[in-house]
């Protein structure tokens, strides 16, 4: 099949204008590849990680040893993708924060605040990483290309995304990322 601009062209899914790299609180959806599932499997409402799901875990919460100015709250692995929430800070050691001068030592030099398709970036590529070291298959495609964010707007917000991501094994049986062929009914959405 030939190119076709028309046809194969990747509409981006963010705001249009508006700053990932800003300080605030952002909610995300990644899933794998096919959404294959490969990160164990949800058994009476719980999840059960295998060995690539507890890579995947332990480079979420990895993150922060590797890129300063964020927090990560709330987080869940399922058996084909995960959610979190990732607070970028105004926080350290973060270029350009507030009206204070950028910082000059050498061991804060290089610590510009990263934005959120970045900080996306390197879970996506650490973990994949990991899991293709574990299971001999390097290179291979582990996450899909794009993810789904949402920037969280406020505290009540804050805390029914929370909830949602908590609660999600919970729901696994109706959860839209679920394979369709052992879904028996829509998902609840978070946004209601």
């Amino acid at each position: 099949m030939t190119y076709d601009p028309q046809r194969h062209h990747r509409r981006s899914i963010r705001l249009k204008g508006y700053d990932y790299a800003q300080p605030g609180a952002y909610f995300i959806t990644i899933c794998t590849q096919h959404r294959a599932c490969l990160f164990g499997e949800v058994v009476d409402g719980e999840m059960r990680l295998n060995d690539y799901g507890k890579i995947v875990e332990f480079t979420w919460h990895d993150l922060v040893n590797h890129i300063s100015g964020i927090m990560l709250d709330a987080f869940v692995v399922m058996p084909n993708h995960v959610h979190g929430i990732v607070i970028i800070t105004d926080g350290p050691g973060v270029v350009g924060a507030g009206s204070e001068p950028a910082p000059t030592t050498p061991a804060t030099a290089h610590t510009a605040r990263h934005g959120l398709p970045e900080i996306v970036r390197q879970f996506k590529t650490f973990s994949a990483r990991r899991i293709n070291a574990l299971r001999g298959t390097p290179g291979v495609s582990v996450w899909q290309r794009n993810y789904y964010e949402h920037i969280i707007r406020n505290d009540e917000a804050l805390e029914r995304i929370r909830r949602y991501i908590l609660e999600n094994p919970a729901r696994w049986m109706r959860d839209r990322e679920k394979p369709r062929a052992i879904r028996p009914e829509p998902e609840d959405t978070w946004a209601q």
